[in-house]
């Protein structure tokens, strides 16, 4: 009979334990679909799936805007102490944090692992008369507001590179003609269709419409060239403008010690894992891996340099 009350408590702790290390994730991505945030919240889960790390399932909700403050919000106002929860972020939301005087901060969640960085690109369509980082300088020069560009939010890693490009040039960034879309495929769509001049994204999103004949690449933002891109760095073109666009992933607020450290593992196993290696070898990603306080560390010195960046170019006060 004693053994049998033991058992029963044992049984009833247990459960009460078991929810936050066995239900399915749920996963927050603070951009549209199809793009780089959607892809950060997507594949990690797919890759431990595959290697048997994480098997429980997990929801996803896409939640665009603002530089992924508007996702960021509604994950921080949803999810408080829940050891389940993670969401997508990275460098443009280190930006769209300060221009956006975003209430909720990165200080409101639980910092987890950077995974990866995605080189960007500057793309025309195919049939623009604009072919070199050259005839860009020159057409911002002749006139900087006719030159429509898209790209993620405002403020964000795309409109700093041209931000930095007309800082180069000797133009003052805040006349550029920025157009933010949620998604690189919305912006791809817009070049394609003459709504803008030129659009600015990653490797990974943009790669496969250069490939498909779709858009033409004309640089890239590494410190020099892109394996399997034909066309120069911009620092080879003569403008010193190096930009990455790292991505990585956080906890809930409040995520308990446990917890936490039950998503390092996580992470940790899957980034070792074959199945993660070819989902960067196919995303066109670099792997950026970074994890827990050395993550944290990161992401106070991003906040510093991403605040100089916009306040050097004028986007911030």
């Amino acid at each position: 009979m004693i053994r049998t009350v033991f058992a029963a408590a044992l049984s009833v702790s247990l459960a009460g334990l078991a929810p936050a290390f066995a239900d399915p994730a749920v996963v927050m991505a603070p951009g549209g679909a199809g793009g780089g945030y959607d892809a950060m919240a997507r594949l990690p889960f797919d890759a431990m799936a595959k290697e048997g790390i994480f098997t429980d399932g997990a929801t996803f909700t896409n939640k665009g805007g603002a530089g992924g403050t508007i996702g960021l919000a509604e994950f921080v106002g949803a999810n408080k102490g829940n050891d389940n929860a993670v969401m997508s972020m990275g460098v443009i939301m280190v930006g769209g944090i300060l221009l956006n005087n975003s209430p909720v901060t990165l200080d409101d969640v639980t910092p987890l692992v950077r995974l990866s960085n995605d080189t960007g690109v500057i793309a025309v369509a195919t049939d623009s008369p604009i072919k070199t980082v050259d005839d860009l300088v020159a057409a911002l020069k002749a006139d900087i507001g006719a030159v429509s560009i898209s790209g993620g939010s405002a403020g964000g890693v795309d409109h700093i590179v041209m931000a930095l490009i007309a800082k180069e040039a000797g133009l003052d960034p805040s006349k550029l003609n920025y157009i933010p879309y949620d998604s690189g495929a919305e912006s791809v769509t817009a070049l394609g269709g003459g709504a803008v001049t030129l659009a600015v994204s990653g490797v990974s999103e943009f790669k496969p419409m250069a490939d498909a004949g779709r858009i033409r690449i004309i640089a890239v933002t590494s410190e020099g060239r892109f394996d399997g891109i034909d066309a120069p760095s911009l620092k080879e073109a003569g403008l010193n403008v190096v930009v990455g666009n790292w991505r990585g992933i956080v906890g809930a607020p409040g995520m308990s010690p446990e917890g936490r450290q039950m998503w390092l593992d996580r992470f940790a196993k899957m980034h070792e894992s074959a199945a993660w290696k070819e989902t960067l070898a196919k995303q066109g990603w670099e792997d950026a891996y970074l994890s827990g306080d050395d993550f944290v560390a990161f992401l106070g010195e991003e906040k510093t340099r991403i605040a100089a960046i916009l306040k050097d170019v004028g986007l911030v006060k």
